[in-house]
């Protein structure tokens, strides 16, 4: 799978670096910003089941 995405890439091996570091950056940054938000609305996380004194 990454030897496709590197061939599948232009120019020298620096530009592919570049261009797959600013790709994880731009998925990093979208999970951050609407997965996440998303998923947790859904998930009950802060709810707590035990009860306290």
């Amino acid at each position: 799978m990454y030897a496709a995405w590197w061939r599948a890439l232009p120019g020298p091996w620096w530009l592919r670096l570049l261009i797959s570091l600013l790709v994880a950056a731009g998925a990093v940054l979208l999970c951050f910003t609407v997965v996440f938000p998303f998923v947790a609305d859904h998930l009950a996380i802060n709810d707590g089941t035990v009860e306290g004194r």
